[in-house]
């Protein structure tokens, strides 16, 4: 497959939104343009490869394999056009571009904050394409390449080509509804002398579907009397605290999703013998996507935006 190393910047930055949201309209609606600007510039970007680079019919839009390769090839070609415009005017000032940056709803104001106000003083010229979702995709999203740079739990094994950087340590809490109700009374009713929860049995637990803190909440389960009863499987941890907030079942978040919660006065943490340990909160990139000068001046940022933050359970 032969492209043409001229194709303009803006062209391949649209093809990347459109081969990661694989919608022509969400694409139109994130680059601020035409619905049929976004068919025009792929279509233009198919003749010049020779090839389709997206299926579409009723029910869908995917990538033909042409079109993984190209997206790949997108990516390589922006971060050279940024490394080559960084090296020849060196000035922060006139770093300019877009990088695209993955978090949970709750990671966006909290975790977040602090450093997209250094960042866009620092940097102007730089836009961040900012994706929210489940906590549990972070990772996944930064090596499939959708994104830049995610807000992830540090995962108990790295793989070696990323790179994380912790910024926050969270301790995991058990939490169910302050008020009076069926499963807050079946709570209470296990609460041993030593003033914590000992037996579990048929106590209805909302859980996430997958991710660190199902993972430690597994492994905590195994060898304790009494097996809870999973009412629901969730994406994400605002989804439990709204859940047990309601008195539907108990819960477990890290203490950065409860504290910044509009449930908070509705749920009260339940004391256990041994805790769950910390929910370690950071940024996370693939190494070869740190030598983008724009990558590299966000993951800088945050570093100083937390630097002097004592990270402690």
């Amino acid at each position: 497959m032969q492209y043409n190393r001229e194709m303009d910047t803006r062209s391949l930055q649209l093809y990347l939104t459109l081969a990661e949201t694989l919608s022509f309209s969400r694409t139109a609606e994130l680059r601020h343009i035409s619905l049929s600007a976004v068919s025009r510039s792929l279509l233009r970007i198919e003749e010049e490869v020779g090839q389709r680079l997206l299926e579409r019919d009723r029910r869908s839009v995917r990538l033909t394999p042409a079109g993984h390769q190209f997206r790949d090839y997108a990516q390589a070609a922006l971060g050279d056009w940024q490394r080559i415009v960084t090296e020849l005017r060196p000035d922060n000032a006139v770093l300019g571009g877009e990088i695209r940056v993955y978090c949970s709803v709750t990671a966006s104001y909290s975790v977040l904050s602090p450093i997209l106000e250094q960042f866009r003083e620092d940097y102007p010229g730089i836009e961040i394409l900012l994706h929210t979702g489940d906590y549990a995709d972070a990772v996944s999203r930064v090596q499939s390449g959708a994104d830049d740079v995610s807000v992830a739990a540090g995962p108990d094994l790295l793989p070696k080509n990323l790179r994380y950087q912790t910024l926050q340590l969270s301790p995991l809490r058990f939490v169910v509804p302050a008020f009076s109700c069926a499963v807050a009374d079946q709570v209470r009713a296990q609460v041993g002398s030593e003033g914590t929860v000992e037996d579990w049995a048929d106590i209805p637990f909302i859980v996430t579907e997958r991710g660190l803190s199902r993972e430690r909440l597994d492994t905590w389960f195994r060898g304790r009397p009494g097996k809870p009863r999973i009412y629901a499987q969730v994406a994400g941890h605002e989804a439990i605290v709204a859940m047990v907030g309601l008195g539907l079942g108990v819960g477990v978040v890290p203490d950065l999703v409860l504290d910044n919660s509009t449930y908070r006065d509705k749920l009260e943490i339940v004391p256990v013998s041994a805790a769950l340990g910390t929910f370690p909160v950071g940024l996370c990139a693939l190494v070869q996507r740190l030598e983008n000068p724009l990558v590299q001046a966000f993951w800088q940022t945050a570093a100083r935006a937390y630097a002097g933050t004592q990270i402690t359970g």
